[in-house]
């Protein structure tokens, strides 16, 4: 459908955005960025420009990522077979040097250079960098498969304050020299945290938390965090869903000042949720204070 807007109505919509970009003026907003938005070619464009505007509007924007995908083909092209423990991928020495050069190099870079193009100033950073993750074994079976230990949120404050959208892999590393593959999700969790961040977007191929899996019209538009945990019980959070929702709640319970789960696969979904009355996916939050249509 082509819909064309007349001047009048697209100074409407700026105007109704106001509010929102007054609320989020100066504050910082990390988005997780990975699934199917990372991967369709228009789609990632669509995100790269969003978080342009929303930097250009004097939002303070840190973008994690992680490339699963990429790491899965790049092994393929080296005749090695990704191998998965309950969703965490085993990562011997060969792989864990494929992840650092899949995601510090091709992917971070690749976006950073987007960001470029869009008219931003971006800094790729991977969590080796000024030891911003680091992490130790989780479990032998899995190899360098790793487990956050601490964060050194200086480099991402120090992009922030001279005014570059930091771009983060999740990589971690040890005080032995030990690079880690990191579950993205995670390592976005503690990062927001660190950040005593506003907003955490976190993007996915679903709409949101459904009551229904099936059907995307059940979406649940807002929750608290004790709201959240009893669907744990209910059976309406399962499956992969149970990890990335432990992670909304522990960033809240970190300092986060809320977290969307929201469908990456909507054009200009970060625009929509942080600028619109009727945002995108479903906000968890520590309580009902604040929620847009409480």
């Amino acid at each position: 459908m082509d819909l064309k807007l007349s001047n009048a109505q697209r100074a409407e919509v700026l105007t109704q955005a106001l509010p929102y970009i007054k609320q989020y003026t100066g504050k910082i907003v990390v988005v997780k960025y990975g699934g199917n938005a990372m991967i369709d070619e228009q789609l990632k464009q669509q995100v790269m420009e969003d978080i342009v505007l929303l930097w250009l509007i004097g939002v303070k924007v840190v973008l994690v990522h992680g490339g699963g995908p990429e790491i899965s083909e790049f092994m393929q092209k080296l005749g090695k077979q990704p191998k998965f423990v309950n969703g965490l991928r085993v990562t011997d020495q060969e792989t864990v040097d494929i992840v650092q050069m899949v995601l510090a190099g091709k992917v971070n870079k690749t976006l950073v250079n987007l960001l470029q193009m869009k008219g931003g100033k971006a800094v790729g950073l991977s969590g080796m960098d000024g030891r911003l993750i680091q992490a130790q074994i989780k479990d032998e079976r899995l190899g360098f498969v790793g487990e956050i230990t601490g964060v050194e949120i200086q480099p991402v404050l120090d992009l922030l304050e001279k005014g570059y959208i930091p771009v983060i892999s999740t990589i971690g590393c040890d005080e032995n020299g030990n690079s880690y593959n990191i579950n993205s999700d995670t390592a976005t969790a503690h990062i927001a945290a660190e950040l005593n961040a506003q907003r955490l977007i976190m993007m996915t191929d679903i709409a949101g938390i459904l009551k229904d899996k099936d059907d995307p019209t059940t979406l649940i538009p807002a929750l608290t965090v004790d709201e959240a945990m009893a669907l744990y019980d209910t059976g309406v959070i399962s499956g992969g869903m149970i990890p990335k929702v432990d992670c909304c709640i522990r960033a809240i319970k970190d300092g986060v000042e809320n977290v969307v789960i929201m469908d990456g696969r909507v054009p200009h979904s970060i625009l929509m949720e942080l600028l619109t009355d009727e945002g995108a996916g479903t906000l968890i939050r520590r309580d009902h204070n604040g929620f847009k249509n409480a």
